[in-house]
């Protein structure tokens, strides 16, 4: 399967559906809540974003299904353009898809030697290996510390810039190889993917991105209307809780002049909800999954 679609059910609970009403599922991957969401609609309508070409192959064949190759930070100028403005409830599921890991050419994965991508949409320009052969060793040291949440970020950066001097980077094997000597024992696995996240989010200005789509988001639903919103690491679920709470990324109260709190989104789940222990048996990839769901005030 091309993905696996992840807290499916609680996805759809949280959409509070009206079999008339318009829907926007910002990252259509495979289709599989796109799909889910479809069966419930008889007048309403759909629209899917994805910024992945490959996504495309996998529309789903419903007349009621609007399909966009774009990334979702262009949410409100598409909702426009298809006079599908204002909104009844806005899905995002962040994060790469199964068939992203799972595709060597993609770039995505550090189980095999492939070449440093990790663009999602490969019409971009600037991949992994530009970053590693370009960036100044401050502005990667910034990157690994930020988004990867690597404590020997300035370490890492340091051996990088270093070893380009000699030969750029090309592959995932040669950047393993690179930083051996900073990677801590037995937990190989887990500071590598930190450091390709790290990668993938500054390829993919995905930080940025979420925080433009999150604001159009709350522009675009109706009074009444569901953000869903699952992340998969700390850095976008901080954005997520902290936008719902407060409208703003940082956490600050936002006060009227009364001193009343101004809110944007009611949180319909206090806490992130998470994949229960039978969807982690058939899925193991959903474990890190958080789901929070909020309706416009």
């Amino acid at each position: 399967m091309y993905h696996n679609p992840v807290l499916l059910n609680e996805c759809i609970k949280g959409l509070a559906i009206q079999k008339d009403g318009l829907y926007v599922d910002v990252t259509y991957g495979g289709g599989g809540h796109s799909r889910e969401i479809l069966k419930y609609l008889t007048k309403g309508k759909l629209i899917a974003y994805d910024q992945d070409e490959d996504a495309l192959r996998n529309k789903i064949d419903a007349p009621n299904l609007i399909m966009v190759n774009a990334n979702f930070r262009q949410l409100k100028r598409y909702l426009q353009l298809y006079q599908m403005y204002p909104v009844d409830g806005i899905l995002a599921d962040l994060g790469i898809s199964s068939h992203q890991i799972d595709t060597d050419e993609r770039g995505f994965t550090t189980r095999t030697d492939i070449l440093l991508d990790s663009r999602m949409n490969r019409n971009e320009s600037g991949t992994a290996a530009d970053v590693l052969n370009t960036y100044s060793e401050e502005k990667l040291r910034s990157i690994f510390k930020n988004y990867g949440e690597l404590k020997n970020a300035r370490k890492i950066a340091s051996i990088i810039v270093n070893t380009r001097d000699k030969e750029n980077f090309k592959t995932s094997t040669q950047l393993k190889e690179a930083l051996l000597n900073c990677t801590p024992k037995p937990k190989e696995h887990k500071f590598f993917a930190q450091v390709f996240q790290a990668l993938r989010i500054e390829v993919n200005d995905e930080m940025e991105a979420l925080k433009e789509m999150l604001f159009q988001a709350a522009e675009a639903l109706k009074p009444g209307g569901r953000l869903v919103v699952i992340s998969y690491h700390s850095l976008e679920d901080r954005l997520v809780k902290n936008f719902i709470k407060t409208g703003n990324f940082k956490g600050e109260p936002n006060k009227d002049f009364y001193g009343n709190l101004i809110r944007e989104f009611k949180q319909i789940s206090k806490k992130p909800i998470t994949p229960s222990e039978d969807e982690l048996a058939l899925n193991n990839r959903s474990r890190s999954a958080k789901l929070r769901i909020a309706e416009k005030t």
